[in-house]
């Protein structure tokens, strides 16, 4: 019997290859280890645009499984539920694949823009020198300011986030995820904007006090700590 080939995903990295920062790219990350999949990281930078073009697009993450191409973390979520359903269930049934699919565009459109304020003259810094021009000139372009002035007050900008994430912070405050007992991908939607700027800032969004840094204590505990051994771009005592 031949092998099973491995899942191969690729994901958006930084200057050093094994940095692999992207938010959605951790949702992804989160929802094989989930399933308990194992799968190779391929590190992709911004301007390898050839090298997903098999896929049909240009962003990651790109997931490669037995000749199936999947891109878009929600689509990689649903292809996992369909294709391994004997494995534990990421949305346990359709009202909670309903709730993942708000929690995951509350994460995107509130959470992301409120943190991307915060981390984006980092990420400039900690990318590949061949990605900063682009980086640069299509997050200027988006901001319609020098990354300078986007994160020039950056107290405000993480109190911004403080107030963002209230809904969160309040479903925390009586339950240990935002699944319930035990995670699954809605928690993953809104885990991997934190992982975000673990992987790539050195900035500490969170106080120690708050319910959503226990949360995410706990998921990075997840897995075995899938999620807090992975590599940052500095170093960090936890």
């Amino acid at each position: 019997m031949t092998a099973q080939a491995p899942i191969r995903i690729y994901e958006l990295a930084g200057a050093d290859p094994e940095v692999r920062f992207s938010p959605h790219c951790w949702k992804a990350r989160m929802a094989l280890a989930h399933k308990g999949l194992e799968a190779e990281g391929i590190p992709w930078r911004f301007t390898e645009k050839a090298e997903i073009a098999f896929s049909g697009q240009g962003l990651v993450p790109v997931m490669v499984d037995r000749g199936d191409v999947v891109f878009d973390s929600w689509r990689i979520a649903e292809y996992l539920e369909a294709h391994y359903p004997e494995r534990p269930s990421l949305f346990g049934g359709e009202m909670g694949r309903a709730m993942s699919r708000f929690i995951n565009g509350w994460a995107d459109t509130t959470v992301m823009p409120a943190i991307a304020r915060i981390i984006v003259l980092d990420i400039h810094d900690r990318v590949h020198e061949k990605d900063r021009d682009y980086f640069r000139a299509s997050r200027e372009k988006r901001f319609g300011m020098a990354l300078e002035e986007v994160v020039a007050d950056r107290e405000k900008r993480l109190a911004d986030l403080c107030q963002a994430l209230t809904p969160l912070r309040h479903m925390l405050q009586h339950q240990p995820f935002i699944c319930g007992d035990a995670p699954a991908y809605a928690d993953y939607c809104a885990f991997g904007m934190f992982m975000w700027i673990r992987c790539i800032s050195p900035v500490e969004a969170l106080e120690p006090s708050d319910a959503v840094h226990a949360w995410r204590e706990r998921l990075l505990d997840a897995f075995g700590g899938f999620a807090r051994r992975a590599r940052t771009t500095g170093p960090r005592g936890n």
